[in-house]
């Protein structure tokens, strides 16, 4: 027997989910929400994506993958670029006030009840496995002479994921583009430069 075809767009639907757990945050959102905002019944809702929290994933999926400033930011030629690249790209994503304020990421879960738990601790863990990206591309720059030797990748990775977090609870805030960017260039100014920095392009 052939199944019956879905009488919504997935896609179109996965982008509502997404600005609606922006804006709300995973807790916030209940299913009444989510049916009304996609135009589904529960039944269709459970049918294409098993759960609450298994649409929630696909949303943050989708918002990852919108969010592209930090895989850019990967194609910076050097350490200093490449913190450059990620402040003001966050800058840019969280103050542009066609989206949602502050970050899918983080407001999915500021605060969880303890059945959402998985929900929190799978944005943990994307958020370390954010941080671990960082701390691989500031690793290959301190073997590459592009930090100085006192510099320690760990404490520079943690201070870049501090910093573009903070942003984004700014953001939730209120804070404009233009707020967001002069933090970035504040925060850019305590960068460690190498001893052969002088002369090379960093953005």
């Amino acid at each position: 027997m052939i199944g019956r075809p879905r009488e919504f767009d997935i896609d179109r639907a996965l982008e509502r989910a997404m600005d609606l757990f922006w804006r709300q945050g995973y807790e916030g959102t209940s299913l009444a929400d989510l049916t009304r905002e996609l135009g589904l019944t529960r039944p269709s809702l459970y049918a294409a994506f098993e759960s609450k929290e298994g649409l929630f994933l696909k949303a943050l999926d989708l918002y990852e993958a919108r969010a592209g400033y930090r895989q850019a930011a990967l194609t910076a030629p050097t350490a200093g670029a490449y913190a450059r690249a990620l402040l003001e790209g966050a800058a840019d994503l969280h103050g542009d006030k066609r989206n949602p304020p502050g970050c899918l990421g983080v407001q999915g879960a500021l605060a969880c009840a303890p059945q959402s738990d998985s929900i929190r601790r799978e944005l943990i863990r994307r958020r370390k496995i954010g941080e671990s990206i960082i701390l691989d591309r500031l690793k290959r720059a301190k073997a590459e002479g592009d930090l100085p030797p006192d510099a320690d990748p760990t404490d520079l990775a943690r201070y870049l994921s501090i910093v573009i977090y903070g942003m984004t609870i700014q953001a939730a805030g209120g804070a404009t583009r233009k707020e967001l960017r002069s933090a970035a260039a504040l925060a850019l100014r305590s960068w460690p430069q190498a001893p052969n920095a002088e002369g090379r392009q960093d953005g």
